[in-house]
């Protein structure tokens, strides 16, 4: 069982940076495939990156060349890298992170906002 705790959203304007961090605690990180996902006001959750324990990395067309999906198994943290940000990722990201067959894991969430 994982623990997830996010933080690093804020307020930023359109074209800057942010990095978001995902605690995790309890469990053994590296056996976990870890995934940020996204949820703007009246929208649907989706998924932004994905990384799994041995590095391999998906992402969407949407941030594509702008995000970047890290982790780093001896601090049990998952990184998201946020690039040439536009008002359109404004949204809470989520971490996620899931063993193979097991359930998903959430944590609480933190705000990104990014101004035109």
């Amino acid at each position: 069982q994982v623990q997830l705790v996010e933080s690093g959203g804020g307020l930023v304007q359109a074209g800057g940076s942010l990095r978001l961090s995902c605690a995790a605690s309890g469990s053994i990180f590296s056996l976990y495939v870890v995934g940020w996902y996204r949820q703007a006001p009246g929208k649907e959750r989706e998924l932004v990156a994905t990384i799994t324990g041995g590095g391999s990395t998906n992402y969407a067309d949407s941030v594509k060349g702008r995000f970047t999906i890290s982790r780093d198994n001896a601090k049990k943290t998952a990184y998201l890298q946020m690039n040439s940000l536009k008002p359109e990722d404004t949204a809470v990201y989520y971490c996620n992170a899931a063993r193979r067959s097991g359930p998903n894991i959430w944590g609480q969430g933190t705000q990104v906002t990014v101004s035109s």
